[in-house]
């Protein structure tokens, strides 16, 4: 019988050590890393104002021709509305329903623009820079007064954002872990509840961590210590139910389609680094709706603004866990696994 030649063992090899599935595995890492700097590149190499929102205190000869400058700036830049007063506009900054406020002084040529750098300093930066134009053309100026400002441990006001991309990075973690060490779907009813109570206790025990941390440890962010405790149990929650259904129903490839919704499209979507009026229509639309933007909406409002305007973003962090827990306990009674897993690992 003829010895196989040097270049048929090669491929025999080649075969063996790369199988199909796995090729497939690696063209969807590809895939995904490509995904990773177009998503992120794209939502932050070119922030541009959207419908950023300012209100106006004038006079009311002079209000409705400050509002029609404003809504004049090209590419629908601003999103310009009438306040009656600056008690008014300061309380609209605060209940998060504007960015920044106006003040026309109809007596001087000095106006004053009231601004947030608590809810992104981006934000701020460029109403300041939109209303500077507008005096300027007008033989104006103006004077910048910030009504929430950061904490002085908070630089940039990225702390709320990486205090839930930490959670959100716990979440799916431990739920790849689990599913890895464990069997990617539990092999009956009760041992699929079982991992979730122990998600759940994850999920207490992260959230408190990242809030001590957050808090009194380093002092990047003020605001209620148990408010944040709370956030950060219902985040990892509802991150690591979401990727043991996926993982559930996909197997391995779940892990994947994780990271595509909480990193790739997650992060960079997530009002962080540049707040929604900055970022392009794709991530504008998807970011209040994906876990780590209505995490981050929650985390800044708990911070800074006595936790106003936060029932939407709670609302949709419980949709994502409770979807997450049906799909998860779905697949496993129609799916179940039988047997036990491969690995000499304790079933949870």
């Amino acid at each position: 019988m003829p010895l196989p030649t040097q270049g048929q063992g090669f491929v025999s090899e080649l075969k063996d050590a790369v199988t199909g599935r796995a090729a497939l595995l690696v063209i969807g890492v590809l895939l995904l890393q490509l995904g990773f700097i177009t998503s992120y590149v794209g939502a932050l190499h070119d922030p541009t104002p959207h419908q950023l929102s300012i209100g106006v205190v004038a006079p009311a000869q002079a209000q409705p021709k400050l509002i029609a400058g404003l809504a004049q700036v090209p590419n629908g830049a601003v999103k310009p509305s009438a306040v009656p007063d600056e008690a008014a506009a300061t309380s609209r900054i605060r209940d998060q329903k504007i960015y920044a406020a106006l003040l026309y002084d109809p007596s001087g040529t000095q106006d004053t623009l009231l601004v947030a750098n608590a809810r992104g300093p981006a934000a701020a930066s460029a109403a300041t820079s939109i209303v500077t134009t507008l005096e300027h053309n007008q033989n104006r100026t103006v004077t910048v007064r910030d009504v929430v400002p950061l904490a002085r441990g908070d630089a940039e006001g990225l702390s709320s954002f990486y205090l839930v991309v930490g959670w959100c990075v716990g979440g799916y973690l431990v739920a790849s872990i689990l599913g890895i060490s464990a069997g990617s779907r539990p092999a009956n009813l009760n041992r699929g509840l079982i991992r979730v109570g122990v998600l759940a206790l994850y999920s207490i025990a992260a959230g408190i961590g990242g809030a001590l941390i957050i808090g009194p440890l380093l002092n990047a962010l003020p605001g209620s210590i148990a408010g944040l405790w709370g956030l950060g149990t219902l985040v990892v929650f509802a991150v690591g139910l979401v990727t043991m259904a996926l993982e559930c129903w996909f197997d391995v490839v779940g892990i994947g389609l994780a990271v595509l919704l909480f990193v790739v499209l997650g992060n960079p979507s997530a009002g962080g680094v540049f707040p929604p009026p900055l970022m392009p229509p794709f991530w504008r639309a998807i970011g209040a709706w994906l876990p780590n933007g209505a995490g981050t909406e929650v985390a800044r409002s708990i911070a800074y603004f006595d936790a106003t305007n936060i029932t939407v973003p709670l609302l949709v962090l419980s949709a994502w866990a409770v979807v997450g827990f049906v799909v998860a306990l779905v697949a496993v009674v129609l799916r179940p696994r039988g047997g036990r897993p491969t690995a000499a690992a304790t079933e949870v």
